[in-house]
């Protein structure tokens, strides 16, 4: 993996944990094993699919759409609507 891969996802990964323990009101290690289990964190992690275009409300956005539906690809942002 590139060196600024590791930078970025080290940024996404705080932020959107974040996120996600304050909006649905869970601990740290719950919040970070379920985002890094997602399929949406297997996306960002591809450098083929530059996630980084996308901002973390976005991520968070696909993440959650992931949960609730199992694919990330019903967000907005993969949509294009």
């Amino acid at each position: 993996m590139k060196d600024y891969m590791v930078y970025f996802l080290d940024y996404y990964d705080k932020e959107i944990i974040k996120m996600i323990m304050e909006k649905y009101d869970i601990p740290f290690m719950d919040a970070l094993r379920r985002f890094f289990s997602s399929k949406t964190y297997k996306m960002l992690k591809n450098p083929k699919l530059a996630m980084w275009e996308f901002g973390i409300p976005a991520i968070f956005d696909m993440w959650e759409n992931e949960t609730i539906t199992g694919k990330p690809q019903t967000s907005i942002y993969l949509r294009g609507e």
